[in-house]
């Protein structure tokens, strides 16, 4: 605490230029009003949150807002309303309530509140301000930052959304003691993709630190959560539109996107999908003579200490795979686009691939993990 008796954080920047701004990390942030007023311009709020997550933290935020005119709209829970339907459950409370252009919304929960939150704030009224709060460790290291927003589509996920950033990001770590063990570990695999595709120095850490951050050592999770907000931060930075680096930070995510797909949004986690689909990528990579063997094995069991897959789920055969994995942001002209690894830190986005490479690996994959 500092001397006036507020919670301190650690503070990020993300450097946008005019649209930049602060992450704010740390213990005990989630009800300190000083990080929410310099980012509401006008006197109406509405706070987005879950059936999970408002019962927990909901009133501290609605007390850090005194002052404001603040309302509340509270979503089902779970990647499968991660939709159109539930998302004009947020423009009734919008549109209901009379918000107007200096509304400022507040996504306080995981992945799919902050994506659902942030996408009706790029839409309604052509945009308007918001801010994330996230409760996940997903969230916290990943989706919070860098504008990504949208909804699932049953044929692909993510593919309705916008990029609209967020004016602050306040990443409470207290959130993450009342995280279920499985969401922790899905929030981990994300953590370990930094390092995996860029951050070799992040790896070894991790490697070393994989027990404190399983049972949930404060320091370890701060340090975690802001080592991995930096290297977002940088990747944003630098390709805010993805028009380059930033499809780096989508290894694992073809694969996994298709996994949840398959299987229907919300029978795996997010982060699940994305940890089986990173050993595929280095499988791959391994294959096309690109990744040391050694080094796959290394990404794979450090996965499997965070009680993460390894393995894709059955009953996806291979052209369910090639289908599903048509249906892909990273796609162009056509031509299906993976990011791959040609060393641990070095990652890749590229179609130049040899597609029996491909091909065999999810013919193998078919094979050891048949029902």
């Amino acid at each position: 605490m500092s001397s006036d008796g507020r919670a301190t954080a650690r503070r990020l920047w993300v450097d946008l230029g005019t649209r930049g701004y602060p992450i704010h990390i740390g213990s005990g942030l989630i009800g300190d009003a000083e990080l929410y007023r310099p980012h509401i311009g006008g006197r109406q709020v509405l706070i987005v949150s879950n059936t999970t997550v408002a019962p927990l933290y909901l009133a501290q935020v609605q007390a850090a807002l005194a002052g404001f005119d603040h309302e509340a709209v509270v979503l089902p829970d779970g990647e499968q309303y991660k939709d159109l339907g539930t998302l004009n459950g947020i423009f009734d409370a919008l549109l209901q309530r009379r918000m107007g252009r200096d509304v400022t919304l507040i996504a306080l929960g995981g992945g799919v509140v902050g994506d659902m939150a942030g996408f009706a704030a790029a839409c309604y009224q052509r945009g308007v301000a918001f801010i994330q709060v996230p409760t996940t460790l997903l969230a916290q290291v990943d989706s919070s930052v860098g504008g990504k927003t949208g909804v699932n589509h049953p044929l692909g996920k993510n593919m309705i959304g916008a990029f609209h950033q967020p004016r602050a990001v306040i990443a409470d770590t207290d959130t993450l003691r009342t995280l279920p063990d499985r969401e922790l570990s899905a929030g981990l695999a994300e953590v370990v993709k930094y390092g995996l595709i860029r951050d070799t120095a992040f790896l070894d850490w991790l490697h070393a630190n994989a027990e404190p951050l399983m049972t949930r050592d404060g320091a370890a999770l701060a340090e975690a959560v802001e080592r991995s907000c930096v290297n977002k931060a940088e990747v944003v930075a630098a390709d805010e539109r993805e028009a380059g680096q930033r499809a780096l930070l989508n290894l694992g995510h073809t694969f996994g996107h298709a996994i949840e797909a398959g299987l229907g949004y919300g029978e795996w986690l997010h982060g699940e999908a994305v940890a089986a689909g990173m050993v595929m990528a280095a499988d791959l990579s391994v294959r096309l003579g690109w990744l040391d063997a050694a080094d796959a094995v290394r990404a794979r069991d450090l996965l499997a200490r965070f009680a993460l897959p390894v393995e894709p789920p059955p009953g996806i055969d291979a052209d369910r795979w090639m289908a599903l994995m048509a249906v892909d942001k990273k796609v162009l002209a056509g031509k299906l686009r993976l990011v791959l690894l040609r060393r641990l830190g070095n990652a890749v986005v590229t179609a130049d691939f040899a597609p029996e490479a491909l091909c065999g690996l999810l013919s193998d994959i078919e094979s050891r993990v048949s029902d």
